[in-house]
């Protein structure tokens, strides 16, 4: 009777959606999973131009958000967590896309995690050192996609997703 909840629980299906933050260009990619399976449900990147109004740009991104987690309702969300040590402008900017992320998913009760390059690289690749090429190529097999995705964004958005599906499984491996 255990094993035979433990495989029902095994196959929940788990929909995380992946966030590439960024004020420019903000990936958005969101997966499935049934067992150990993983699905594309969709990936997509929404840009904003540099002439247009800071809080027009953020209303954008919000709506956008909005409606990508309404689409996909995942039980999670991976967002890259942001290092920035000398480019404070930068860091600036992509910290507002940040917030509108963040807002949208508490607004909707979605629980964040957040990952640093390093660990989508070892998570995916198995080297946190591994280049970029080597992500994408990762995301591509591991969701039986026939091409890699067009922009790197959204595929840093979905690495970021089977990136919370890899340490959700190692959690409950853990636990078990």
């Amino acid at each position: 009777m255990a094993g035979a909840a433990r495989s029902q629980s095994q196959a929940k299906t788990v929909r995380v959606v992946g966030i590439d933050p960024g004020i420019a260009n903000l990936g958005l990619g969101a997966v499935e999973e049934a067992g150990r399976e993983a699905r594309l449900l969709a990936s997509e990147v929404v840009r904003t131009p540099a002439r247009q109004p800071q809080a027009e740009r953020l209303l954008t991104l919000k709506r956008a958000t909005e409606a990508f987690l309404d689409a996909h309702r995942p039980q999670a969300l991976a967002i890259e967590g942001q290092f920035f040590h000398r480019q404070r402008d930068v860091a600036f900017k992509v910290g507002q896309a940040v917030g509108v992320v963040l807002l949208a998913a508490a607004e909707r009760g979605i629980p964040v995690f957040e990952y640093g390059p390093m660990q989508v690289k070892q998570a995916l690749v198995g080297n946190g050192r591994a280049h970029k090429d080597q992500v994408t190529y990762m995301v591509r097999a591991l969701l039986g996609m026939t091409r890699s995705p067009a922009d790197h964004h959204a595929s840093d958005a979905l690495a970021l997703a089977l990136t919370h599906l890899s340490s959700r499984r190692l959690s409950a491996a853990r636990e078990a």
